[in-house]
C-alpha cells in the first residue's frame, strides 16, 4: 500500500512545524562546503509544502534562519540571504499556482533590505491564497518572540491601556508573533538531533515531535506522510488522562 493511501485524512495536523536540519552534514558527505547543502533543502521545501497542501494541512512553518545564525560566518550568511532572495522569487509564482499563502514571523528588520523588499511582494502577491499557509520563521527565536511580546505588554501596562490583573495567557499569545494562528500539532526536526533550538517554545506545549534521521536534503514527501503516519498512531491528551474504551 501506497504511504499516502495509510494516512487518514480525517485526522490531519492543522499546523504542522519543522527545523530543517542537516544541510551542513549533508554537504560535508559529499565534500562540499556548508552553502552546497543549503541550496539542495529547497528542493526539500518544495517537496514537503506539495505534500502538506495534498493532505489538507492548513498551516506549514519552516525554521529558516535563527536570531543565533547571524553568529555564523559572514560568507556563509550572505549566501544564505541570497539564497533566500532567489528561493522566493523563483518560488512565488508556483506558490500562488497552488493556493498557497506565504507569511513570515521573527525580526525581518534585521535582514537585508533586498531580503525584506522580496519578502514583502512575496506576501502581498500570495496573500489573497487560502489552502494552505507556509510561514518562514527568519531570525527568529522563541526566547526572542517571547522578550518582544513582554515589551509590547509592558509598553500597553505603562500607557495605561492595559491592568497588570489583565494579562493571562491569551493576552501574551496575542502579542507574539504567531498571534491568531493555531499552535503546531506536530513538529518534525530532520538529521536525527534531539532537540528544540529556542524554537516556538510556548506554542508547542503540546505538540507531537518526530525526529527522524534523514538529512534535510534528502527530505521527500515519503518522509513527510511517514511523519504524518507516526503522528496518528499518538494519543493526545494535553496533560488530561487517557479516556475509558468502551
Amino acid at each position: 500500500m501506497d504511504l499516502k493511501d495509510q494516512i487518514n485524512l480525517e485526522n490531519i495536523p492543522r499546523h504542522v512545524a519543522i527545523i530543517m536540519d542537516g544541510n551542513g552534514r549533508w554537504a560535508r558527505q559529499r565534500g562540499k562546503d556548508r552553502n552546497f547543502g543549503h541550496e539542495h533543502g529547497v528542493e526539500a521545501v518544495r517537496e514537503t509544502v506539495k505534500a502538506a497542501a495534498d493532505l489538507g494541512v492548513e498551516y506549514l512553518t519552516f525554521f529558516a534562519f535563527s536570531t543565533e545564525n547571524w553568529e555564523r560566518p559572514k560568507v556563509e550568511v550572505d549566501s544564505l540571504m541570497e539564497l533566500l532572495v532567489r528561493a522566493i522569487r523563483n518560488e512565488t509564482p508556483e506558490l500562488n499556482e497552488n493556493g498557497v499563502r506565504l507569511q513570515a514571523i521573527g525580526d525581518l528588520e534585521a535582514l537585508p533590505k533586498k531580503c525584506r523588499q522580496e519578502l514583502k511582494e512575496a506576501m502581498a502577491m500570495t496573500a489573497h491564497n487560502s489552502k494552505l499557509t507556509v510561514m518562514v520563521a527568519l531570525s527568529y527565536s522563541s526566547r526572542w518572540e517571547i522578550l518582544e511580546a513582554t515589551k509590547k505588554i509592558a509598553g500597553k501596562i505603562s500607557s495605561g491601556e492595559l491592568k497588570p490583573e489583565e494579562i493571562d495567557s491569551l493576552v501574551l499569545e496575542n502579542h507574539m508573533e504567531t498571534a491568531g494562528i493555531p499552535d503546531p500539532d506536530l513538529l518534525i526536526r530532520t538529521s536525527g538531533e534531539l532537540r528544540i533550538s529556542n524554537f516556538l517554545l510556548w506554542q508547542i506545549a503540546y505538540a507531537e515531535l518526530y525526529f527522524p534521521k534523514v538529512l534535510w536534503p534528502d527530505f521527500r514527501k515519503k518522509h513527510f506522510y511517514e511523519a504524518i503516519i507516526e503522528f496518528q498512531k499518538r494519543e493526545r491528551r494535553f496533560g488530561r488522562i487517557p479516556q475509558p474504551q468502551f
